[in-house]
């Protein structure tokens, strides 16, 4: 597993409420909606980046105002049977 540091002023907790762990999650799982979205990882790939099942990863989209159905008939119909 890689890992990455962000820089951020203390403010950014305060202002959010969290602590650093809930920030860190909260960040994974943009990143990977945010990348899902852009179609640059898969759905299972996103959820390994969010640190969650590829089923809560997806149900978690909305969140975000993402659509888990950004697929084509072919990708869905894999995605179904690889799940």
């Amino acid at each position: 597993m890689r890992r990455i540091e962000v820089e951020f002023p203390e403010e950014v907790l305060l202002s959010l409420k969290e602590d650093e762990a809930e920030f860190a999650r909260e960040l994974r799982m943009l990143a990977a909606a945010k990348l899902f979205e852009l179609g640059k990882l898969s759905s299972g790939r996103a959820a390994q980046l969010a640190g969650v099942s590829r089923i809560e990863f997806l149900l978690s989209l909305g969140r975000y105002k993402v659509s888990p159905f950004h697929l084509t008939a072919e990708e869905l119909e894999r995605d179904v049977r690889n799940a």
